[in-house]
């Protein structure tokens, strides 16, 4: 599965994102090979360039291009507990077993 974390310039904030969605898989005892984690900035954001798009809300409006049904939007970008039940809900989606 395909996880990009978008944010206005693709460097920190979707970084960071990133960092932990990789430490939440890996929390959950996902098998890492499964999944490719990416951090993007909204202007190289295309529908086919992941399954998901983890992006802050207030920055949603700036993928237009994108399906609702691939955008996951966070109320927090700093708060782990966020991206946590954020990512359960789409591994739940997909049918993921997670801890």
């Amino acid at each position: 599965m395909k996880l990009a974390c978008v944010c206005q310039s693709g460097l920190g904030t979707s970084f960071m994102v990133q960092m932990n969605l990789q430490a939440i898989l890996q929390e959950e005892n996902l098998d890492m090979n499964e999944f490719q984690l990416d951090h993007i900035d909204v202007g190289s954001a295309t529908p086919d360039a992941a399954d998901y798009f983890f992006i802050e809300k207030t920055l949603v409006t700036a993928l237009p291009n994108i399906p609702a049904e691939k955008i996951v939007s966070l109320d927090s970008i700093i708060d782990k507990e966020v991206a946590r039940a954020a990512l359960n809900t789409v591994l739940d989606r997909n049918g993921i077993r997670h801890n």
